[in-house]
């Protein structure tokens, strides 16, 4: 069943990030950004993460699920630290990801070859 949910809505974010893109003019990059913004102010509000509870990867692991996880660390830092952890909580959480995402990135840049 948690297969099951996970799908249904991870396909339907990424199900209106496709309509968005075939009815509007906006490019993938300006859907990244709006999704990723609106899980910010969604997870900031408190509404994304009783979604990332029921749907789990489904919620999680699209871009929307990017910007939850930032304002997520961020409101932790802020509880910890105080307003530095305004500047510190984005990449407590999201850090090992980027760093990932960096390092494997630039690792096949190097190993691939561009076609022309």
């Amino acid at each position: 069943m948690d297969y099951l949910k996970a799908f249904l809505v991870g396909g339907t974010i990424c199900a209106i990030a496709q309509i968005i893109y075939d009815n509007t003019k906006l490019t993938p990059a300006h859907i990244l950004v709006a999704l990723t913004v609106l899980g910010a102010i969604l997870g900031g509000l408190g509404i994304y993460e009783p979604l990332a509870e029921f749907a789990g990867a489904g919620a999680i692991i699209p871009v929307s699920g990017f910007g939850n996880a930032i304002v997520t660390g961020m409101l932790n830092e802020i509880k910890q630290l105080g307003w530095e952890g305004l500047f510190t909580g984005a990449f407590e959480i999201t850090g090992l990801g980027v760093t990932t995402a960096i390092i494997f990135g630039s690792l096949m840049a190097v190993l691939s070859r561009p076609k022309d």
